[in-house]
């Protein structure tokens, strides 16, 4: 009996290859290997494809250049694998149909996050492959929403390892353990301490599923080559007590040290990263709120760091309300700002939009008295004595309150943006308020997993009687309201870090700056199309988010250029220049097992 493979979520069977497009597929497949000779159009930056001189059962045991089925006759020959894998040469798009058939199996997304950590593991390009062909469908099963449940439970699902794992311990021997790394050319390190994992607290060594995930976006969004990327934890211990009372528990048995202490260890960190890979830039991932914000301070102006969480949520964000102002016909230094919520997320993003609004021609001073803060002890006002420096900024003179309601009564805000991690903060109450005192009040609820967001696109839409321009961190289903449908759009940083990645890593900049997130955020936001936006859609749609990260990074790259921050030549055409260093989910061709593979360039 045969079994048609079938698509894992409508279960309509997969077409049949014709005689034509098998004849075709060969074709391609052959003529790899005149072009790989002299480039490879996986990685667009023309680096050599080969085997690092392995044969036998070493190539199937390395996902980089594992083809599993696909193997050629005149590769298994050359290669020694003739009888280790099944006799047959596959297509990819056969395989990727065997994926989709084997994913229609589990009955959870979190089963399918399992099943395609699995398949990174043995066949990297087929992974990539299966992500990139449709990310509407797997953005959220690699990465947000299924990726808090992965942290959760990270130490239960652990199969093998995958990134660096950087302890305390190793205090003196951080450059040694850097060494350790296989690829000697590492562009960007991804890296988190486990401090505060999206809206679920402090998880320690359970954080490590972040930074893999994220890296996995910067190719599957932006086309960054993944040999390129080096997820890590950085193993700080963690006051986590249900963690450091798990057997499964992966990460130190010791509760987080002081500030000095880790800083110190940071900066040791810091120092052998640009020793042992002095073109990589650090991207810092959910650390703590105070710890994001000083140690992006701390580094900024000497090496090429970034942290997403602080300028990454800023940047699509800030696309969010320039689309919003453009809905209502007005700027943003039309609009007056509320926060709920005054950590790393909220005050990155202040600053950010303070920024802009400064580029529009207001003073510091004056885009600052445009932004109101309130989180979990009340307004930020100018009596507070708990607040911590970055925030006093934003403490203006306001009696104090510690309700959410009366302060928009009082601020009157034309935008509230929700970054406090506290589901459904955004009640009826908030809604209405904001829709009394605004005809198109601007709702983001950025707060992520789902569970965490500040409200519903539904409850946003039906509660302010369809006048809300709404957005969330998390993807919600169009919603419907009195005949009218909207398409809420997603306030997701995948927009953005992927794309700023790109621009660096095409770029090498020696440095990032708050003026590429501006420009990635205006990039985002001037790719939404007008009929579109009308429907209350804010961001690009993610169907196509390739190409959209390309034209952003372009613009992203002129600025790293126009900014004398590149140390390559700059090109004629800067488009062109970003796509020719996109990966390309495509296997390499072989035709001995000598030759050297992934020189870098």
């Amino acid at each position: 009996m045969s079994i048609k493979p079938k698509d894992y979520k409508t279960g309509v069977a997969l077409p049949k290859r014709s005689t034509r497009q098998r004849s075709t597929e060969s074709a391609r497949s052959q003529s790899r290997t005149t072009r790989n000779r002299n480039g490879d159009r996986r990685t667009g930056v023309g680096l050599q494809t080969s085997f690092n001189g392995k044969g036998g059962i070493e190539v199937l045991r390395e996902p980089e250049i594992n083809k599993s089925t696909a193997f050629t006759e005149a590769e298994k020959q050359a290669l020694g694998i003739v009888g280790l894998v099944p006799d047959v040469t596959e297509t990819e798009d056969l395989q990727l149909s065997r994926v989709m058939m084997q994913l229609g199996h589990k009955s959870t997304d979190l089963d399918r996050y399992i099943y395609l950590t699995n398949l990174l593991d043995h066949d990297e390009t087929l992974f990539y492959r299966a992500v990139m062909s449709d990310p509407v469908r797997f953005l959220p099963i690699v990465y947000d929403p299924t990726i808090g449940e992965a942290c959760l439970k990270f130490g239960h699902i652990y199969r093998q390892p995958r990134g660096m794992y950087l302890s305390m311990t190793r205090r003196g021997k951080v450059k040694e353990v850097l060494k350790n790394w296989p690829q000697k050319d590492v562009r960007f390190i991804c890296v988190t301490d486990g401090g505060r994992i999206l809206g679920l607290g402090d998880l320690g060594a359970n954080g490590a599923a972040i930074p893999i995930g994220k890296l996995q976006l910067y190719t599957a969004c932006a086309g960054v080559p993944p040999q390129y990327l080096m997820p890590m934890y950085l193993d700080a211990g963690t006051n986590n007590e249900h963690y450091l009372h798990d057997p499964l528990y992966l990460g130190m048995r010791k509760t987080r040290p002081s500030t000095d202490e880790l800083y110190s260890f940071v900066d040791e960190f810091m120092d052998a990263v640009q020793e042992v890979f002095p073109k990589c830039c650090v991207h810092f991932e959910d650390w703590t709120g105070v710890d994001a914000v000083h140690l992006l301070q701390r580094y900024r102006d000497e090496y090429c760091v970034y942290n997403d969480d602080v300028q990454g949520t800023a940047g699509i964000t800030l696309a969010g309300m320039i689309n919003a102002a453009k809905l209502k016909g007005t700027k943003l230094k039309d609009e007056k700002y509320l926060f709920l919520g005054a950590g790393s997320a909220g005050i990155g993003l202040a600053n950010l939009l303070c920024s802009a609004l400064v580029a529009q021609g207001m003073t510091l001073k004056e885009a600052q008295s445009r932004v109101y803060m309130f989180d979990i002890n009340g307004l930020l006002e100018a009596t507070r004595k708990d607040l911590v420096d970055f925030q006093k900024p934003y403490a203006h003179q306001h009696a104090p309150t510690r309700d959410f309601v009366a302060a928009i009564e009082s601020i009157k805000p034309t935008t509230i943006i929700g970054v406090s991690t506290i589901g459904g903060a955004f009640n009826q109450k908030v809604i209405e308020t904001m829709s009394r005192i605004n005809e198109r009040p601007v709702i983001l609820a950025l707060s992520n997993p789902t569970e965490h967001a500040e409200c519903t696109a539904e409850q946003a839409y039906t509660w302010s009687k369809g006048e809300a321009i709404y957005a969330a961190g998390v993807q919600f289903a169009p919603a419907h309201y009195n005949g009218q449908t909207f398409l809420p759009g997603q306030a997701n940083n995948f927009y953005i870090f992927p794309a700023v990645g790109m621009a660096i890593f095409a770029t090498q900049a020696k440095r990032v700056t708050d003026d590429m997130f501006i420009e990635a955020g205006q990039a985002v936001a001037d790719q939404v199309p007008s009929d579109l936006l009308k429907q209350g859609l804010l961001y690009p749609l993610q169907s196509n988010i390739l190409e959209a990260e390309i034209q952003t990074a372009a613009r992203v790259a002129k600025l790293v250029f126009d900014s004398g921050l590149a140390r390559v030549e700059r090109p004629a055409d800067m488009v062109t220049f970003i796509r020719n260093h996109v990966y390309k989910p495509e296997y390499p061709n072989v035709t001995a097992p000598k030759t050297q593979i992934r020189r870098a360039a």
